[in-house]
């Protein structure tokens, strides 16, 4: 082969340039595949904050609900005097004052719990209360004197009481209407307190609260007793 020919052949390419372009378009798809990871995050990141802003408004429109529920209780107030409204709670004070250890209520005390309580029934059946009223609990209280476990006992008798007021048919004076009285089996519990929540003195103690538990954002209400009144109101502490 003559040497013309010889440096006549193709110059064969550089490695690096023949390289070149597929680094190049390798780079490019980096570069839109964070570009596309960064669009995805900015989305994600707003629906969370999107999602958490409608959280805080349905908790916000829940307590504001229940603070307006709880305001008509408070206007309901007016016409019995010596019962108030703190917060959640409905207390009777003097109203309702039991004696040093007992937990029997006097016929006009009984009288006033018939009277004020179908104000709380009204309001659990007003579209706010339906829609976030979950129970009311009675809560009963003792003061310091005697052992714990007497006292807590003598804490629970208070709240069985005032529910054994509450149930009592007629003849009792100012008895609740049979509707009524489903109600209070729906939707009161007892509660005992002993002395883990003192007044200033003994006597102010010894008192029942109504105090109101309202269902969660989610939360359902579970389903109430479809069962007739079974007519029998004796009270099991009289027995």
């Amino acid at each position: 082969m003559s040497l013309g020919k010889r440096n006549a052949l193709p110059r064969r390419p550089r490695r690096d340039e023949a390289e070149r372009p597929f680094w190049i378009s390798f780079s490019d798809l980096m570069t839109a595949l964070m570009v596309l990871f960064l669009v995805a995050m900015t989305v994600a990141l707003l629906a969370i904050t999107d999602e958490i802003s409608a959280t805080e408004d349905q908790k916000a429109a829940r307590e504001d609900d229940i603070a307006k529920l709880m305001a008509s209780l408070q206007i309901a107030t007016a016409d019995f005097p010596g019962i108030t409204v703190r917060g959640r709670v409905v207390d009777f004070g003097d109203r309702a004052r039991f004696d040093s250890n007992s937990h029997k209520l006097s016929e006009a005390q009984a009288r006033l719990l018939r009277t004020f309580v179908p104000k709380v029934l009204a309001a659990a059946r007003d579209p706010l209360g339906e829609k976030w009223l979950k129970r009311i609990v009675v809560e009963g209280f003792a003061d310091a004197r005697g052992s714990y476990l007497h006292n807590l006992n003598l804490s629970l008798q208070r709240s069985e009481r005032v529910l054994c007021v509450l149930m009592a048919g007629p003849p009792a004076p100012d008895a609740l209407n049979d509707t009524d009285r489903q109600q209070v089996r729906d939707l009161f519990l007892v509660s005992g307190a002993s002395f883990n929540a003192l007044k200033e003195s003994a006597e102010e103690s010894r008192r029942i609260e109504l105090r109101l538990e309202f269902l969660e954002l989610g939360e359902t209400r579970g389903p109430s007793r479809q069962q007739a009144l079974d007519g029998d109101s004796r009270c099991p502490l009289d027995l």
